[in-house]
């Protein structure tokens, strides 16, 4: 298989799945706007994610991950199916007490995340009502990862890419056509995250099936291979958890800023998912398996080369699209999100939130490259080392912009952004340093036609733009013409000029491990 190939289909499943994102938060952005009722859904719906984070898609994989490449590589599928049953036992099993235990608990929960809302009693009790709906999307998400992790070490990229699409179906659709029968329309939204986690789950079965990896759960803690999960777990945890903190703290403070700052910093977010998954997410999903393949099979030249071969994909994709996001924020999101409630004020203070997000988009897209490196090897300590390092970086960076600027929530953005290539930048140090990444040559003339070819893009982006009128006073039918043309003109200049330096697809071509 070339993974070049499988990086294109697995972002072409991802992109479907990012655009669906956006048109269900076009929906909220219309029928909720940034008001109270949006700020405490954020919450109550940022709450599973950031645990799925620790769970899933965070430490569990990547303790998880590793060893089930090694048992796939040197023991057969026989072993792996056997040590998959005793992992998923143990996993349902924690996640089924966990979510208990946090739906009886849901008024602490929110205070946890945003204990500015005790100020607003309906907005707060609103969020705990809203937190022990969503909340059971943790187990029905994290079951949903990890079939996605057996899925992808056997090379089957497509199906984990397209999985997240039935959560969008599913909160479009509920909000669409439930939220008419609640008194607060906003309990639509939640009943459909939580069904997207039933379809999610339930969408991956069959496949694992054909593969011959859906074994009966059972809880064996004896199993060897589950105890060395649970023991690279343990750092793991702390690391991945150091980087929600900073989710934590940045909350709070947002909740005791104007009413609208969460749902203005979460539009944000949500806009520049789709970058980070189309590119950062589905190169991560690919380097993961094949890293750990190469490292078990002790092949460290074609282990470099493979990060190489991610780090270049990484400049060539990010670095446009963190510019484009700068230069034409406005147009973005006054085309797709100013509508209803949404006003043009609302697009302005998104601007800022989405302006200083796409600071830190190189850098968190880095780390999906970079961060597998490490997890690959079984070196959890590394990454947890240098996560503390970034979350002292980043809340020093808040109390700076928070106390010396008028950023208010753009500056929780920023600090978010700037902590990310802090980040980024310590732990690709470390790699050089240690020689486990020898980047091949040709890397200062490849950057300067990049940038050289990104310059030509944002100066025509500007250009163009300068020429638009004022975004939030035009009407949405010339919004969306208007929004094609800078984006179809830019993208065409910036893979015009690649090709006139000499870049070629089949420069990336690379086959999988």
């Amino acid at each position: 298989m070339n993974l070049f190939n499988a990086l294109l289909r697995s972002s072409s499943m991802t992109m479907i799945s990012r655009i669906l994102g956006l048109v269900r938060e076009m929906m909220n952005a219309h029928q909720f706007g940034s008001g109270l009722a949006m700020d405490a859904f954020n919450i109550a719906f940022r709450l599973p994610n950031m645990f799925r984070r620790i769970f899933a898609e965070g430490a569990f994989s990547q303790a998880f991950v590793p060893i089930l490449a090694e048992y796939k590589a040197q023991k057969g599928d026989r072993e792996a199916r056997t040590f998959l049953a005793d992992v998923s036992g143990l996993l349902a099993l924690v996640l089924l007490v966990f979510t208990v235990l946090c739906v009886m608990g849901a008024p602490f929960v929110v205070l946890a995340m945003a204990s500015g809302f005790k100020h607003s009693p309906d907005t707060y009790t609103l969020a705990t009502q809203l937190t022990r709906i969503i909340f059971p999307y943790i187990m029905l998400i994290s079951l949903a990862s990890l079939a996605s992790s057996v899925l992808n070490t056997w090379n089957q990229y497509s199906v984990p890419s397209f999985t997240p699409t039935l959560l969008n179906v599913s909160m479009i659709g509920c909000g669409w056509f439930l939220s008419g029968y609640f008194e607060q329309p906003i309990f639509a939204l939640a009943i459909g995250v939580t069904l997207g986690g039933v379809a999610q789950l339930a969408f991956q079965l069959p496949f694992l099936r054909k593969i011959g990896m859906l074994p009966r759960p059972r809880l064996n803690l004896a199993d060897e291979g589950v105890r060395r999960v649970l023991k690279l777990m343990v750092p793991a945890l702390f690391g991945v958890s150091v980087s929600q903190i900073s989710l934590v703290i940045n909350s709070q403070i947002a909740s005791y800023l104007p009413a609208g700052s969460i749902s203005w910093m979460t539009y944000a977010d949500r806009l520049m998912e789709l970058p980070t998954g189309v590119l950062g997410v589905a190169l991560g999903t690919i380097l993961l398996p094949s890293l750990a393949k190469l490292n078990a099979k002790g092949d460290q030249q074609q282990y470099s080369a493979m990060l190489d071969w991610g780090m270049r994909l990484c400049f060539l994709l990010a670095l446009p699209a963190t510019v484009a996001i700068g230069v034409i924020s406005i147009p973005l999101l006054s085309t797709l999100f100013q509508s209803g409630k949404f006003s043009a004020h609302d697009v302005i203070m998104t601007h800022r939130s989405l302006v200083a997000y796409a600071v830190g988009l190189i850098g968190l897209i880095m780390l999906k490259v970079i961060v597998p490196a490490f997890y690959s090897r079984k070196d959890i300590r590394t990454p947890v080392k240098v996560a503390i390092v970034s979350l002292l970086a980043t809340q020093l960076f808040n109390a700076a912009l928070l106390m010396f600027t008028d950023l208010a929530h753009a500056g929780l953005a920023l600090a978010i952004s700037l902590g990310a290539c802090v980040n980024a930048g310590t732990l690709l140090v470390i790699l050089l340093r240690r020689g486990i990444y020898i980047p091949k040559p040709g890397w200062i003339a490849f950057l300067i036609k990049l940038l050289m070819a990104v310059g030509g893009m944002a100066l025509l982006l500007i250009a163009l733009q300068s020429l638009m009128g004022d975004w939030t006073q035009l009407q949405k039918g010339q919004r969306i013409w208007q929004l094609a043309v800078l984006v179809v003109s830019g993208a065409a200049v910036y893979f015009a000029l690649l090709a006139a330096f000499g870049f070629r697809p089949r420069d990336f071509s690379r086959r999988a491990i």
